[in-house]
């Protein structure tokens, strides 16, 4: 009888001469290269070069590398083969991956939902032992194959999650899941009872084998419920990248800990992170003002979070009006989070058409679009018009 290692050895070389010899031909991967700026549609229009290699294998390959220059350059390496588009674009990015990876240490880690394994390559990287769980055994062959690449080693398993748990008898120091968030009719959905796997049902039995539980979630999901479903979350991580929020990821404890820590990121922004203690909002107090000479417009993690009233009083910036998330001071607040303008209010009378304006519209009745049109601007240029309330009322503000 094969042991597992054997196996994998055996699986490893099936997959390896039926399809990666034949993607990794120096002659198809010199085609591959060359058009990497290609019009794909008119690609696969043409009839393949090469005899074993499909029009659409190429094609694929070329769009894998496409997306790794921008979303993980490290797999630009000779040797690395890409899955399908969807895989990628379910995967995270390098950047958070990589900054999910400082927070986790320890010596057994397991993904139960590694799909491309880019989080699992970065998370475990303070781990000795590590673990991959996939039920799409072609893709699972694809990670194998660029870990081997890479020279990183783990323990493969093509099973499902709900399988493998059931017959797992080891303890871990941390799991990592990243449901799928689409249903049978690939829409999105956000509750954790809808999400594959279902959260609720199998959080019981993924805290009876690891005291760490890390679950990567929309950004669209309400925080308030995320806590009042799922008992022992001790830290939430709201990540945005270049001010796009793109995952909160919650730390989940077999025991209860007091007070749950938030931090809100803002990757690649050069801002500093915004850190509180979950439900510290509700006993903040936001004092009020007309537009002074600077306005603070808070990053999106921080938007997110719904702290509104906390970075009032953290920064020491005043609100324009509760519905309003512009805060104003006198004095320059260069560490505030987000964007710092210099601005004026002006009378509508003096907006010029023709004008040239990045247009912001903020608890106000038009949209940008709708603002462009009204007053005939144009979009663009270095110059900002905010349109938005304060307390006194509807008000126009424009960059100095």
């Amino acid at each position: 009888m094969l042991s597992g290692i054997e196996v994998f050895i055996l699986l490893f070389t099936i997959w390896n001469k039926s399809v990666g010899n034949k993607l990794l031909n120096k002659e198809v991967q010199d085609y591959i290269n060359a058009n990497l700026k290609a019009d794909l549609h008119s690609l696969l229009l043409k009839k393949s070069p090469f005899p074993e290699v499909s029009m659409q294998e190429i094609v694929q390959q070329i769009k894998g590398k496409q997306v790794a220059e921008k979303k993980f350059p490290f797999l630009l390496k000779d040797g690395v083969i890409f899955p399908p588009q969807l895989n990628m674009e379910q995967s995270s990015s390098e950047k958070t991956a990589l900054y999910k990876s400082q927070i986790l240490k320890g010596k057994k880690f397991i993904d139960l939902t590694s799909g491309f394994g880019i989080d699992a390559y970065y998370l475990s990287q303070n781990f000795e032992d590590i673990t991959l769980i996939e039920q799409n055994i072609e893709l699972l062959e694809i990670v194998e194959h660029n870990w081997n690449v890479l020279e990183k080693k783990a323990r493969f398993i093509n099973q499902k999650l709900e399988d493998f748990l059931n017959e797992n008898q080891e303890n871990f120091d941390s799991i990592y899941l990243d449901p799928a968030r689409r249903d049978q009719n690939k829409n999105k959905v956000f509750l954790l009872e809808d999400l594959s796997p279902n959260i609720l049902e199998i959080q019981e039995k993924l805290m009876s084998i690891s005291s760490q539980v890390i679950i990567k979630l929309s950004p669209l999901i309400d925080l308030k419920y995320l806590v009042s479903v799922v008992p022992n979350i001790f830290r939430l991580d709201i990540i945005a990248l270049k001010n796009d929020v793109k995952e909160v990821v919650a730390f989940v404890s077999g025991e209860k800990k007091k007070g749950i820590f938030c931090n809100c990121v803002n990757l690649e922004s050069g801002e500093s992170d915004f850190s509180f203690t979950f439900g510290d909002e509700e006993n903040a107090q936001s004092e009020y003002s007309e537009p002074e000479k600077f306005i603070y417009i808070p990053n999106n993690s921080i938007l997110k979070a719904g702290t509104f009233n906390l970075v009032s009083e953290k920064f020491g910036v005043k609100k324009l009006h509760p519905n309003t998330h512009l805060y104003t001071s006198s004095e320059k607040i260069t560490e505030f989070p987000g964007r710092i303008f210099e601005m004026e209010v002006i009378d509508s009378k003096k907006i010029k058409k023709k004008e040239q304006y990045n247009i912001i519209s903020k608890n106000y009745p038009l949209k940008p679009e709708e603002i462009k049109k009204k007053y005939g601007l144009k979009d663009g240029g270095n110059a900002y018009l905010i349109f938005t309330q304060s307390k006194k009322g509807k008000i126009i503000l424009k960059s100095v």
